[in-house]
């Protein structure tokens, strides 16, 4: 899974260092992003059989052509579209669909995690051919990137039972998010302002540097609530059996893109790929096997942000 980038708050630092010690015993860690970054090949998609489609493979830009290799980025964990399962094998309903694509343009995947927000200028310094970390297209980021857009993901909160939170009337509550995220940068912003333009108390942002340090400050107490992309937010309810449950519906629908060099070749060359994954019933197949159908989209398209 959200307009933009890069404001990480210091006086977050201890509440990311608590969540992720106190939450060994309530909600298992699946390897938050580290400031370095590890390479990981993955095998191709479980759901399905893509194979190469030549026509398709021959829109590949040559030097990707050539290495034979789609080098992707990717900020983990973010449940369930990309994290590591027990093994330490990076998997989720992003890692399943780009799997697949790679092997339609006749590529291998690689997969280099990195902190979420290194992971576009990276891109844009050629370090990575392509982004892989629920971003939301977004106009901001179209300025700096291309977007082939995939699905579509609103935003929802969690809560624990028993501890109702209002998402248009947080005003004085702690809110955990993860840090760069659109939640972080432009959703929770937006409704702290409303809350200091009424003369209330501000909403208490804290970000952490993955998803599951989010979720586990909120079932720890640590915050009031949480924001995340739906599917994250519903993945995370599901998972955590009970501890915590929706605060509200899903709102703010925008298109999830993988973001690739301006101006590249690459993007027709994703787009393509996808149009026949969703023609030949293994984009839905992967959907579904990963409980997101609800987000699926009919036609990607190259920079198609809303706001």
């Amino acid at each position: 899974m959200e307009a933009v980038m890069q404001n990480r708050r210091v006086s977050a630092r201890w509440w990311r260092r608590a969540a992720i010690v106190a939450a060994a015993s309530v909600f298992a860690l699946s390897g938050c992003a580290s400031g370095g970054e590890s390479s990981s090949e993955s095998a191709t998609s479980e759901a399905g059989s893509a194979t190469k489609v030549d026509d398709i493979a021959n829109t590949v830009p040559e030097d990707i052509k050539a290495s034979g290799k789609l080098v992707v980025g990717v900020n983990i964990p973010y449940k369930p579209n990309e994290f590591k399962d027990e093994s330490g094998k990076i998997v989720g309903f992003d890692v399943d669909l780009m799997n697949a694509i790679a092997a339609t343009l006749g590529l291998t995947p690689e997969y280099r995690e990195a902190d979420f927000a290194k992971i576009i200028p990276s891109i844009q310094g050629g370090t990575y051919n392509v982004g892989m970390s629920s971003f939301t297209d977004t106009k901001e980021r179209e300025n700096t990137v291309d977007f082939v857009t995939y699905f579509s993901a609103g935003t929802q909160w969690a809560q624990r039972p028993g501890t109702p939170i209002d998402p248009n009337d947080a005003c004085g509550k702690r809110v955990a998010v993860q840090a760069t995220t659109y939640q972080e940068t432009d959703e929770l912003p937006a409704k702290s302002k409303a809350c200091t333009d009424a003369g209330k108390p501000a909403i208490n942002i804290v970000p952490f540097d993955g998803q599951d340090a989010a979720t586990n400050a909120v079932i720890l107490g640590q915050t009031d609530a949480m924001s995340a992309d739906s599917p994250v937010t519903a993945y995370a309810i599901k998972e955590t059996n009970g501890k915590l449950e929706a605060a509200g519906e899903v709102f703010d629908a925008a298109p999830y893109g993988w973001p690739v060099a301006k101006g590249s070749a690459l993007a027709a060359a994703l787009q393509k790929a996808l149009e026949h994954l969703i023609e030949n019933g293994e984009y839905k197949a992967i959907a579904t096997k990963w409980g997101v159908e609800e987000g699926m989209i009919d036609k990607p398209v190259i920079n198609g942000a809303i706001s």
